[in-house]
């Protein structure tokens, strides 16, 4: 097997031709990326349900919407903080990803993190790839792969972060920012 250059830390943004419904423009946040496969969670799937609701004493940490995010379709009974947190140490139960991006020990006491939390979202699930499979879709051209930045963890418009972080690229890709949602209504 030829060696994987790790994309951990960078975004997956569906193109408009990815027919998989699970990921129609969906921005993915890589959490792990090696020859072993791939796992990330969807940043712009909110759900209706409430982070108090489910996970005591995250609620007030949790940033707008607080609300739990659909991050991918699998293990969508299990639950994943990610967190931005500024500077260069972060936190007893933080994991850094990349730059200021990290996962949360869920199992840690809220309050033990909460003073260096620069935003935080819950995500239910993850959207996970074995041994060479993103690498076939990226292949396919099921995905555009772009530098993530900090604030797309906490997006306050989630469900326009497909057109935003297009619309930010200084190439061509911006203009797929303007792709219609139904283009056979064109």
């Amino acid at each position: 097997m030829t060696e994987v250059s790790s994309l951990t830390g960078r975004l997956l943004v569906a193109t408009p031709a990815l027919s998989d419904p699970n990921f129609d423009r969906a921005v993915v946040l890589l959490l792990d990326h090696d020859e072993e496969g791939s796992l990330g969670v969807v940043l712009n799937r909110p759900t209706p349900v409430d982070v108090a609701d489910i996970l005591e004493g995250w609620g007030d940490l949790a940033g707008t919407p607080g609300v739990v995010f659909q991050g991918g379709p699998v293990s969508l009974d299990s639950a994943l903080g990610v967190a931005v947190i500024p500077g260069e140490e972060g936190p007893l139960g933080w994991r850094r990803v990349h730059g200021a991006i990290g996962l949360v020990d869920l199992e840690a006491p809220p309050e033990l993190l909460a003073s260096a939390l620069g935003s935080l979202r819950i995500f239910a699930g993850y959207a996970g790839w074995g041994p060479g499979q993103l690498e076939d879709e990226l292949v396919e051209g099921a995905w555009y792969v772009v530098e993530s930045e900090p604030g797309d963890v906490s997006s306050p418009d989630p469900e326009r972060l497909w057109r935003a972080v297009l619309r930010r690229q200084r190439s061509e890709l911006a203009m797929v920012a303007t792709y219609p949602d139904d283009p056979s209504l064109n």
